[in-house]
């Protein structure tokens, strides 16, 4: 019998990471993802996994990459300042290739910002917070169902190809309550990291298999492998040579890009007949939705595209509908973030028009349904 539940978004995403195999999280309590901590401490010890409180927001991330070289699926979880601080270490997982899941719930910043706020201010930091170049992975929840299977989801793109995932969900998703219906084992993918198949002294830590990622043992499995944040060679050791830092640095960028079609997702609602397009994501996507649908019944030619990767950023389907719309109104809680991404996807086809929300309040539907018939 379906078990149904009335969870908070921040609860949905840590039972969705036990649900993914998670046995470890290391962090540090932060608003408004403190949640998901306090989660993973009552219920990691009842399956035999480990919840370390660390000393700040690097311990955190520092202690979850270590529980993954291990060999346990691993976690941490933040918001926007400790995103920042954790940003040095994810580049780390980036070059070592360590597969694990940052949840940010995202508050206004700068620093310390708004704690108890709501917000989508970390689009670009996911993307850019980090040096370096690397594939991200990123996905925006909108509802507890959602926070809860996209969290497994995170865990299995985390370990196919070898690299820390983010959830970015909005302190509005993690904060409220909503039914969820759990599914039952078995009815989702669960994805584990590739092992050798060859022999301890016949291995070589980095050298990719034809998907470009490589194997990766546990340390205590019996395989040397050598883990720094500088760029290596196939075996794992520090390198200046040319061809074997583009060998490296292509790698991890390409692991990612050539499997996009397969990464990025999105939905659409009344697009069909559409005139204009309303893009947003997280708890703004709710209020959206909203709005369209009373405009339908007013007859106005609305649809909503919400994507769910915000990276890789769905940029070849925004470009096909913005041939046949005339606008594209893109509202965030921000100062405008995705909308440069969608005017790059566009390219002058359609008129795109930015609605930026940054006072720590979410959008209402009547606000949103009032941007639309500006410009109808």
């Amino acid at each position: 019998m379906a078990q149904n539940e009335f969870w908070q978004g921040n609860k949905a995403i840590a039972m969705g990471a036990i649900a993914a195999g998670c046995r470890f999280f290391g962090g540090y309590p932060i608003t408004p993802s403190t949640e998901v901590m306090e989660t993973m401490s009552e219920e990691l010890p009842k399956l035999g996994g480990k919840f370390v409180q660390m000393e700040d927001e690097i311990g955190g991330i520092a202690s979850a990459l270590g529980a993954s070289i291990a060999g346990k699926k691993a976690m941490t979880a933040s918001s926007g300042p400790g995103i920042s601080l954790k940003q040095e270490l994810l580049g780390f997982g980036y070059i070592a290739e360590i597969p694990i899941v940052v949840a940010d719930i995202m508050r206004g910043g700068p620093s310390t910002g708004l704690p108890t706020k709501v917000s989508q201010a970390d689009v670009m930091q996911a993307k850019w917070g980090t040096h370096g170049d690397h594939g991200t992975i990123a996905y925006a929840p909108c509802s507890i169902p959602e926070c809860y299977t996209i969290t497994i989801k995170a865990f299995n793109m985390a370990e196919r190809f070898r690299q820390p995932v983010l959830v970015m969900a909005d302190e509005v998703i993690g904060h409220m309550r909503e039914k969820i219906t759990i599914p039952e084992p078995g009815t989702y993918k669960i994805v584990d990291r590739k092992k050798p198949t060859v022999a301890p002294d016949d291995f070589i830590p980095y050298r990719a298999d034809a998907d470009d990622v490589p194997p990766m043992p546990a340390f205590g499995d019996g395989y040397r492998w050598h883990v720094t944040g500088l760029t290596t060679n196939e075996w794992g050791f520090p390198t200046n040579d040319a061809p074997d830092i583009g060998l490296k640095a292509n790698r991890i960028v390409r692991k990612v890009e050539r499997f996009r079609d397969e990464i990025v997702e999105y939905r659409e609602d009344f697009m069909d007949d559409a005139e204009i397009v309303v893009v947003s994501y997280g708890s703004v996507s709710r209020s959206s939705l909203r709005a369209i649908r009373e405009l339908r019944e007013q007859g106005v030619k609305v649809g909503h595209f919400r994507p769910i990767t915000l990276w890789p950023f769905p940029d070849k389907e925004i470009a096909a509908f913005s041939k046949r719309v005339k606008r594209i109104i893109v509202p965030e809680l921000n100062a405008g973030q995705m909308v440069r991404e969608v005017e790059r996807a566009v390219k002058a086809n359609c008129e795109v028009i930015a609605k930026n929300l940054i006072n720590g309040e979410l959008y209402k539907p009547a606000e949103i349904m009032s941007f639309i018939k500006e410009v109808a």
